[in-house]
């Protein structure tokens, strides 16, 4: 599956099941580590692993499978890291408090729907 793909997978997946502020950054040009990230706010620790749960579950239904997930156990933040898009679901709290989006705010941000 090409990155585009799971791009939008990810992005489907984390909408079907409401996830929050959903953010696409455009990686490719500033490291060689993923082609996207993607953040997403959930409403609860417990939300929070569903929306992980789901990124996984979606990708494994297209024959992905995630390369590691982080922060399971009643987390304030999951990391799934499916290679080519790397998955970022926090609490709100959490996400204010790391700012990731700052650490890359000069790469263009494609938004919920993953084009600029």
């Amino acid at each position: 599956m090409q990155a585009e793909q799971l791009k939008d997978l990810v992005v489907t997946a984390l909408e079907d099941i409401k996830a929050q502020d959903v953010s696409v950054i455009d990686v490719r040009d500033r490291t060689s580590v993923t082609d996207f990230m993607v953040l997403a706010s959930g409403t609860s620790s417990r939300h929070v692993k569903s929306l992980a749960d789901s990124v996984v579950s979606e990708a494994k239904d297209q024959g992905v499978r995630a390369n590691n997930v982080e922060g399971e156990g009643g987390s304030d933040w999951i990391l799934v890291d499916l290679g080519d898009v790397v998955v970022h679901v926090m609490m709100p709290a959490t996400r204010e408090f790391y700012d990731l989006e700052r650490f890359w705010r000069d790469a263009p941000d494609l938004g919920a729907a993953g084009h600029e």
